[in-house]
């Protein structure tokens, strides 16, 4: 299903939060400018803005209700219209649960299927967040996730005033639910946790697939992007596309052949985290490599 939305004057937008800055997160008064209608905020994690003349759609919260509030103070500072709307790129606690912060008009905008995760595993994370560290605990106290105000299938596309962006499901891959956003106009590529910059993909649990993710590579390379806002690490371009697939790849090749030689899954992912710590010397935290190794052994069954 293709859902196209238009949108039209909704009534004066008013951001009236004045909750104090995390100590963590989101920076305040940080905002980058990509290109004509997109800016960011460099932090954990990165924030995206599109901004049109009718509307502006945010994508991702922060951490709980402190950190949401920072993100949309800076989405009033930017909007040049009235209306309002949300989006998060997956559903783990810092990218989606801020939500509560925004102001009561905004909209919510998801995938189903993230939707349906969040019903499924969204309160199992904030706990598990919230057990990492004391400050992840105030962060996320009492936070629940709401139900999405729209949700679409596959895709979405938002008229914002003067700019258009599409929003794409196209598959598990760090969760059942990511989500991707592209804006033609300005050629940004928003992917979530998809497409980062030298960081080491994440693949958590079950829900996660290597597979999947080659896969959403392979479909957003024909999108030639000439900016990518990550949600984790450095702003590039395009180009972090191709280095993401190689390095994923260089992964799944090196784990298959260790598992036909009948190495077991935790000394493979101990091997191959020596192995490509030398060889992507660059490369930020190999810590994830054991969890990456372990789904190409699932899927290999």
């Amino acid at each position: 299903m293709r859902l196209c939305i238009k949108l039209f004057l909704l009534g004066a937008l008013c951001v009236t939060i004045g909750l104090p800055q995390a100590q963590q997160g989101v920076p305040e008064n940080a905002v980058t400018r990509v290109s004509d209608h997109v800016y960011a905020i460099i932090g954990f994690p990165n924030i995206a803005y599109v901004v049109g003349t009718r509307a502006t759609l945010v994508v991702d919260t922060g951490m709980g209700p402190r950190n949401g509030a920072i993100v949309a103070r800076e989405a009033q500072r930017l909007a040049k219209g009235p209306a309002l709307y949300l989006t998060t790129t997956h559903f783990h606690p810092e990218h989606a649960a801020g939500e509560s912060a925004f102001p009561a008009n905004t909209i919510l905008i998801r995938p189903s299927a993230q939707q349906d995760e969040i019903g499924r595993r969204g309160t199992e994370y904030i706990d598990l967040f919230s057990s990492r560290s004391a400050q992840n605990k105030e962060l996320l106290q009492g936070v629940k996730l709401r139900q999405a105000d729209i949700v679409f299938d596959r895709e979405a596309t938002l008229d914002l005033g003067g700019v258009t962006v599409r929003l794409f499901w196209w598959g598990a891959a760090h969760t059942k639910g990511d989500e991707l956003i592209f804006v033609p106009e300005d050629s940004v590529l928003i992917p979530g946790d998809i497409v980062q910059n030298k960081l080491v993909p994440n693949m958590p649990n079950e829900d996660a697939s290597v597979k999947g993710w080659l896969s959403l590579l392979d479909q957003l390379e024909p999108l030639k992007p000439r900016y990518v806002v990550p949600d984790h690490g450095a702003l590039g371009d395009g180009s972090l596309i191709g280095k993401e697939r190689a390095f994923l790849v260089d992964v799944q090749r090196r784990a298959l052949e260790l598992k036909r030689q009948g190495t077991s899954v935790e000394e493979a992912g101990k091997l191959l985290q020596s192995e490509l710590k030398a060889k992507y010397p660059d490369w930020e935290n190999m810590n994830p490599i054991p969890n990456v190794v372990r789904r190409v052994y699932e899927e290999a069954r």
